[in-house]
């Protein structure tokens, strides 16, 4: 790293842990950083880049949209974000959309959108019922809406009005519902907590008891929507509508936007000023999310989603067997290995990456959500020998932890 470089990074706050390099390209699967190492990408912007780094339809409509109009303010339309809307209703069954600038945002309307139902429908009933090691944001809602551990000690006092039953445990969910309560809001699967999904008797669940109780259902598909999970919401895998759902990360494929799904009932609650932000559902990214929903909603590109997933899995079940370590979990393209208590993800995370400085090699990137497990988001246009090359890099990288 360079002085300057040095110089630039201490102005920026240390929000979490980062290495050392400062990466300045990307193409498809790969990294570069500034002394052109390179470096595989299973991270992809955590889940973000759907296809990949600087992918042609995105970076044809960045071009095209930037000479026509990037903002033209909250209180016009453009036309493009009735358009993604459109697309956006039609691929999903619900009635309409509001656009954000992030999935946390995008959860922040749906407890919003939630909580003036309950205003209006279910005599001021308020309350959320959340889950255990759930991860809905960093807003200060969101975090209260989480489960991850530490969040509540970060910033007190907490955001009131959420309850939280223990995820897979419809019991625990049944027991926390009361007059107040007007949602249950769930990740279909946990990615924070280590690529954990619901069981569909969970779900299906949740779903009857919303139905008894006149709830509402919120599924925050931020990380698992727009074909992550081999569909394009990870809801089709259950058969399941929600009431609300969020989406976020590869919907803009590296452009910050998330939106807000709801069913005509609850949309139908909001009343002008209700919900805002100055570059919500601004053209230029609208015009992004446009191109890459017109490329992850095509059948063709869905099934080639659910056959590489099924033979990564495979891979790396295989692999798990020949150097003794733990389960594998997944949902299409998103996919968690343990490790054993002998070795840690941490050290495995940094060994990966840092293959890139021996001479000739290539880095690996990986995440460690917790102390014993990665995750694995590669584009979900990886092609098959990229793959390959990823699984013979993690290989060597838990052999080098070791």
């Amino acid at each position: 790293m360079n002085a300057l470089s040095k110089t630039e990074l201490q102005s920026l706050m240390p929000i979490t842990q980062r290495p050392a390099q400062l990466f300045v390209r990307g193409q498809g699967d790969w990294l570069w950083d500034e002394a052109d190492h390179h470096y595989l990408d299973w991270v992809q912007g955590w889940a973000v880049n759907a296809l990949g780094h600087c992918a042609p339809e995105i970076v044809a409509a960045l071009q095209r949209q930037s000479t026509r109009l990037l903002h033209g303010g909250p209180g016009l339309h453009n036309d493009q974000a009735p358009a993604l809307a459109r697309a956006l209703t039609d691929a999903s069954g619900l009635a309409q959309v509001f656009f954000t600038n992030s999935g946390a945002d995008a959860n922040e309307g749906m407890i919003k959108l939630a909580r003036k139902y309950g205003q209006q429908h279910k005599g001021g009933a308020h309350k959320i019922i959340t889950f255990s090691h759930s991860f809905h944001g960093r807003t200060l809602a969101t975090m209260s809406a989480s489960g991850k551990p530490g969040f509540a000690a970060l910033f007190p006092p907490a955001v009131p009005g959420f309850a939280q039953a223990r995820y897979n445990d419809l019991a625990s969910t049944e027991a926390l519902i009361d007059e107040q309560t007007v949602a249950i809001m769930l990740e279909l699967v946990q990615g924070e907590a280590g690529v954990i999904p619901a069981t569909p008797e969970f779900v299906l669940g949740l779903r009857a008891l919303c139905e008894q109780h006149g709830l509402l259902l919120l599924i925050d598909e931020v990380q698992t929507g727009m074909g992550r999970c081999g569909t394009l919401f990870a809801h089709q895998h259950y058969g399941l509508q929600p009431d609300l759902m969020s989406l976020g990360k590869g919907l803009g494929g590296g452009v910050p936007i998330g939106a807000t799904l709801a069913s005509a009932a609850v949309s139908a609650c909001l009343a002008p000023g209700d919900l805002g932000g100055t570059y919500n559902g601004n053209a230029l990214v609208c015009a992004v999310g446009q191109a890459v929903l017109a490329t992850v909603s095509q059948p063709d590109f869905l099934a080639h989603v659910r056959h590489q997933a099924a033979w990564l899995a495979a891979e790396l079940v295989a692999l798990s067997r020949r150097r003794s370590l733990g389960a594998l979990r997944h949902c299409g393209l998103l996919l968690a290995l343990d490790l054993p208590a002998t070795l840690t993800a941490e050290r495995v995370v940094g060994a990966a990456r840092d293959a890139a400085f021996i001479p000739g090699g290539t880095g690996l990137l990986i995440n460690g959500p917790r102390p014993h497990t990665l995750r694995l988001m590669p584009a979900l246009n990886s092609r098959r020998e990229n793959l390959l090359q990823g699984l013979a890099l993690l290989e060597a990288a838990i052999e080098a932890a070791r």
